[in-house]
């Protein structure tokens, strides 16, 4: 609504429904978090962070997603000693987390869940892109790569590459559409499949986990990267992106924010660098490293070597 100001607190409160005194509330909580600003007496606009905020649809389908967080932890301590297979409002939402309990498929209602990666999705590939240098890759796979919404940014900024993505059935047939309307389906392979129980395609240079390690359990984790590591050649890389524990200057947001979140969801846990190189050395890997990222709280690298 702001995006239209600046308006006067009269303008703001009829359009909310809400009584001036309330509606001026609003607007002053607002203003230290630099979301609103009044320029001039009873005229308010939006602040910096609120300019931000109103133009980034990721933020906006996060901070409406958190809703589902809030809810779980009414009472923590509830939340903390019920067991972790029981539902709860994050893992009903996270309607894939069926399948890091047994499930062969996603459940049907996958599109929010879908809208919500692909808006939040670029804020790991920034970091990625930043961080790593495509030019000598060939070919890139994306395990549990959905509707494609990572490797679109990656195949945009480097045209030379083709693409595999792998995940779900009904999951990468739409996301090879996606891709293929994106960047061209001449450079998009689909595979179908789950990443536990079946093989991972062969033949690619590089393969990328985007925000899915922490999503599992550490049995589960392990064994997804050994399953990795079988399908590699010598030489090829596997590149780990997301939010990391124990990260310097970043450390709320691992295992304060995502520590709870996963344990709502039901599965999964953040990991700190030296945790995850441990666990691809156990899989086999010849080595591993972290790759230091200017925006860690979006997430963080480890690139490990076949």
């Amino acid at each position: 609504m702001l995006m239209d100001g600046p308006l006067s607190v009269s303008d703001v409160s009829a359009r909310i429904y809400l009584s001036h005194e309330a509606t001026l509330t609003l607007l002053r909580a607002g203003r230290p978090l630099k979301l609103s600003e009044e320029p001039a007496a009873n005229l308010w606009m939006l602040g910096e962070q609120g300019a931000v905020f109103a133009t980034n649809p990721g933020v906006q389908a996060m901070v409406r997603h958190h809703r589902l967080l809030y809810n779980d932890l009414a009472d923590p301590l509830a939340l903390l000693k019920a067991d972790r297979n029981g539902p709860t409002t994050l893992s009903r939402f996270w309607t894939y987390a069926g399948a890091l309990h047994g499930a062969s498929e996603r459940g049907a209602d996958t599109a929010e869940y879908s809208a919500l990666m692909a808006a939040s999705q670029h804020f790991v590939a920034d970091e990625v892109l930043a961080s790593f240098s495509f030019r000598d890759v060939d070919r890139l796979l994306d395990i549990g790569g959905g509707h494609g919404a990572f490797l679109r940014q990656i195949g945009s900024a480097w045209p030379h590459l083709k693409l595999g993505l792998f995940d779900l059935p009904e999951v990468a047939a739409e996301g090879t559409a996606i891709l293929a309307d994106a960047i061209g389906a001449h450079r998009i392979t689909t595979h179908k499949g789950n990443f536990f129980k079946d093989s991972i395609p062969e033949g690619y240079d590089v393969v990328s986990l985007v925000r899915i390690l922490h999503d599992h359990d550490d049995d589960a984790a392990q064994a997804l990267l050994a399953n990795i590591h079988a399908s590699l050649i010598r030489g090829s890389r596997l590149l780990i992106a997301e939010p990391m524990a124990r990260i310097t200057g970043a450390e709320p947001m691992g295992e304060a924010f995502f520590g709870m979140y996963l344990w709502a969801m039901g599965s999964g846990r953040p990991r700190s660098p030296s945790e995850i190189i441990a666990m691809l050395k156990n899989a086999g890997f010849a080595s591993a490293r972290p790759v230091a990222t200017a925006q860690p709280v979006n997430a963080s690298i480890v690139l490990a070597l076949a």
